[in-house]
């Protein structure tokens, strides 16, 4: 194990190359932070990234726990192995945004952190996101230039233990790329194989959102329906006069989530069907954050009330509703909202990495989550079952074409502007589809409407689908550019 002298030599090796590039210019004291940052963000030592937080770091930032602090600085490092400092992208006196590169992937990152205007200039506020004009990948020559490289990108990640599970890109409905990597199963070694089912996380929105969209088609609903049409006893009654469909579907309801220590101290072997969930919003949701459409806020118990709408409207349970008119009709036969106590086939199981003083340490996710999932997630499914829900929307299988543009464009109305009907809206030309997190949960599913290409990545590791996909997009956008 190297020595504490040897871990500081290396970090402060690192800060000073990273300050070399500049030497002999004048810079912001926020760029010199940002500078400092990286260097310990490449350098992966805990205990460096804890001095430098304490000394640093102002009183404001100070106030949350170290191990936040932490944690950002090791989740970091894990995903990029090391920072390269590429260029200054916005400088001001007292923050700056640096466009840097990861080692492990080769993706451009946008390194943003703003200080105290007076030295020392301690640090007020630090982030990570991808960058609005990153460097343009190299342009594959082809589609199967484009898969070798991704495989490679990907094997490369997947080696690091920086990515389980499976990946299908697709154009025009037809696979481009497969591939499977990792462990569905650390303790028994069971490999991920294409046909492994994930956790969709709050991917099933999407099917929420396309069975109110069939029952309005079929005159049992409407999007301007209120709530108490279908949930007269709704714990808060006037709300619910107020709350319509539309509201529900757009994260617009003022109906927050069911995460409460209430749902924590339950048991979560009783929660099967939708009414023993429901049991949850009648004891959570008795008001309402705010005027319904008055303004956005991500809902997971307005999807779960949208899937009792939709048992009162069919006359079906939930899951039977989807199985038969999604599901079914779609040809995705391997995928199911599973009781997760019973004997289920090919089911990966959810991990999460813990990062501590003593090194990774991993976790399962199976007394973090529920027994079942619902209408707003937790069901599972595989990246083929996902293509070919992809093929029947766009095909109008399952909605009419114009009911598929409704379910996927922005709703300003209600102050929705990037979310639809249980889609991310299509905007300024980009995908609409949805993502699923959770610990041990990372999946998502990119639909390009206009290029028709298909993005799908499914992740039995918390946080890791989102290198795979920008990367396969980033080379698609080469390629389509060139």
């Amino acid at each position: 194990m190297r020595s504490l002298f040897s871990k500081l030599l290396i970090v402060a090796g690192l800060v000073s190359a990273f300050a070399s590039m500049a030497a002999g210019q004048a810079e912001s004291a926020a760029v010199r932070r940002a500078k400092e940052i990286a260097g310990i963000l490449s350098s992966g030592d805990r205990d460096a990234a804890r001095r430098y937080v304490q000394e640093n770091f102002a009183e404001g930032m100070l106030k949350r726990p170290m191990e936040q602090h932490l944690g950002f600085f090791s989740r970091v490092h894990d995903q990029t192995r090391g920072l390269k400092l590429v260029k200054v992208q916005d400088e001001k006196p007292a923050e700056a945004t640096y466009i840097v590169q990861s080692e492990l992937t080769g993706l451009y990152e946008a390194l943003w952190v703003s200080v105290k205007e007076n030295a020392p200039h301690k640090v007020t506020g630090i982030g990570l996101r991808p960058p609005s004009d990153a460097p343009a990948l190299k342009a594959p020559a082809n589609e199967a230039e484009f898969a070798s490289r991704l495989d490679a990108a990907v094997k490369k990640l997947a080696a690091a233990d920086a990515f389980s599970g499976t990946v299908l890109i697709a154009k025009n409905g037809d696979a481009v790329y497969k591939g499977a990597f990792g462990e569905a199963n650390k303790d028994f070694s069971v490999p991920n194989r294409i046909d492994t089912k994930f956790n969709l996380g709050s991917m099933n929105k999407m099917f929420t959102g396309v069975a109110i969209a069939q029952l309005v088609e079929k005159g049992k609903l409407s999007y301007d329906d209120p709530l108490s049409k279908f949930i007269p006893d709704f714990p808060n009654a006037e709300a619910a006069k107020k709350i319509t469909i539309k509201h529900l579907l757009t994260h617009t309801s003022g109906l927050g989530g069911y995460f409460s220590p209430r749902f924590w101290d339950k048991s979560r072997a009783n929660l099967r069907t939708v009414d023993d969930m429901m049991a949850l919003v009648r004891e959570d949701e008795k008001d309402v954050s705010f005027e319904p459409g008055s303004r956005w806020q991500y809902s997971n118990t307005g999807m779960l009330v949208l899937g009792k709408v939709i048992e009162v409207a069919s006359g079906q349970s939930y899951f039977d509703y989807v199985r038969e008119n999604i599901y079914k009709p779609a040809g995705m036969v391997n995928s199911d909202t599973f009781e997760l106590d019973r004997i289920n086939k090919n089911l990966a199981v959810g991990y999460q990495k813990r990062f501590t003083d003593e090194g990774i340490a991993w976790s399962n996710n199976i007394f973090s989550h529920v027994m079942r999932g619902g209408p707003q997630g937790g069901g599972y499914s595989t990246v083929e079952d996902l293509l070919r829900f992809d093929k029947a929307l766009r095909s109008g299988k399952l909605v009419s074409a114009e009911t598929f543009r409704l379910l996927t464009t922005p709703k300003p109305e209600v102050n929705s502007p990037r979310y639809g009907y249980g889609f991310f809206a299509v905007v300024d030309g980009g995908p609409t589809g949805h993502s699923g997190g959770f610990e041990g949960i990372s999946s998502d599913l990119r639909m390009h409407l206009a290029s028709g290409w298909t993005v799908i990545v499914m992740s039995n590791y918390g946080g890791s689908s989102g290198p795979v996909w920008r990367l396969a997009e980033d080379l698609i956008t080469a390629m389509e550019k060139k």
